[in-house]
């Protein structure tokens, strides 16, 4: 049997003209954001494969500023969404209103769009609404079209949601379920910045507001590049490494490990290797290689995997944390 599971190729000249526009992109990004190397390329990885990503940090991280030069970047259209206990579905979606027509006195619907409708939508502090609220959103993720009044609405190509959290008070908050986690391809953690870092900061915020980035490229473009990620052929060893993988987070599985029966609650679906391998591309292309190893796979696994993973009882008591199961599954 193949080692590769698509027959589609990918030459050579098309892997450097996405790593040669990739880099336009990030020094686009890096005309604003100081630092975040590692988060600002995950952000890129999710963005360049259509997928959804959930950022994690403190307060004052630059985390609207990183999406929105994102969408800069792109020259995407970028709504943003402050997430708040009494935001309705409608405030996402948008609504029907009744339009009086001033020639004839007639009175019909008219939909109105909500801040979904974007090609990055930013979804600030996603905990903090109810529920139906959070539901509203992640249907639209799902589903990529948004439905009002029996009309459906398609939503514009690409479209990605970037969702923040507060890891810090938690309070009156409503955390997503674990079902709906598992639509975002990454959970992003964003850390402080080194000192130097910092001092940069205080520099260059502090004389005036930061400029955005120039765009790089227009959005037919960036989808010729979401269909070159796509159509990087998979390697037999490295899909089978993604099985693997997330076969030995779940408890009871005959692949799982000691380690796993002893501290997992629930291990990762189908959905976490389908992401892995799709990542794995993604970052093959972006080092310039026409196929993904079974290392580009490990170097993403904790992003993609440490959210889709419940640890129990025990391993809240014993302080093991699901990206330290992740790590110790890497290591066996």
């Amino acid at each position: 049997m193949p080692d590769v599971l698509e027959s589609t190729s990918v030459a050579s000249e098309q892997v450097a003209s996405f790593a040669e526009r990739v880099r336009e992109i990030r020094q686009s990004l890096h005309q604003v954001l100081i630092g975040q190397d590692a988060s600002i390329d995950l952000l890129l990885t999710c963005a360049l494969t259509g997928s959804h990503a959930l950022l994690v940090g403190v307060p004052g991280l630059a985390k609207t500023l990183m999406v929105k030069a994102l969408a800069a970047a792109f020259r995407w259209k970028f709504s943003r969404m402050q997430f708040t206990p009494d935001l309705m579905p409608s405030d996402i979606t948008g609504t029907e209103i009744i339009e009086e027509d001033l020639a004839t006195g007639k009175r019909a619907f008219r939909f109105v769009r909500g801040p979904v409708f974007a090609n990055i939508v930013l979804a600030d502090e996603i905990n903090r609404a109810a529920p139906k609220t959070q539901s509203a959103l992640l249907e639209a993720m799902a589903e990529k079209h948004v439905t009002v009044g029996g009309e459906t609405y398609p939503l514009d190509e690409p479209f990605l949601v970037v969702a923040t959290q507060n890891p810090i008070e938690q309070e009156g908050t409503y955390p997503l379920p674990e079902a709906q986690l598992d639509r975002f391809m990454m959970e992003i953690r964003i850390g402080y910045p080194t000192p130097e870092q910092e001092e940069e900061i205080a520099v260059r915020t502090t004389g005036g507001l930061p400029k955005l980035p120039d765009a790089a490229f227009d959005r037919t473009t960036f989808l010729e590049l979401r269909d070159l990620v796509l159509a990087v052929p998979v390697p037999q060893s490295v899909a089978a490494f993604a099985v693997r993988l997330c076969g030995q987070s779940r408890p009871k599985d005959p692949r799982a490990a000691q380690f796993t029966n002893d501290y997992v609650a629930w291990g990762a679906g189908p959905r976490g290797t389908q992401n892995l391998v799709l990542a794995a591309k993604a970052l093959a292309l972006l080092d310039g290689r026409t196929v993904p190893t079974v290392e580009d796979v490990k170097t993403i696994a904790v992003p993609v995997l440490r959210h889709r993973i419940i640890v129990n009882h025990r391993a809240v008591g014993d302080g093991i944390t699901a990206e330290q199961v992740v790590e110790r599954l890497l290591k066996s």
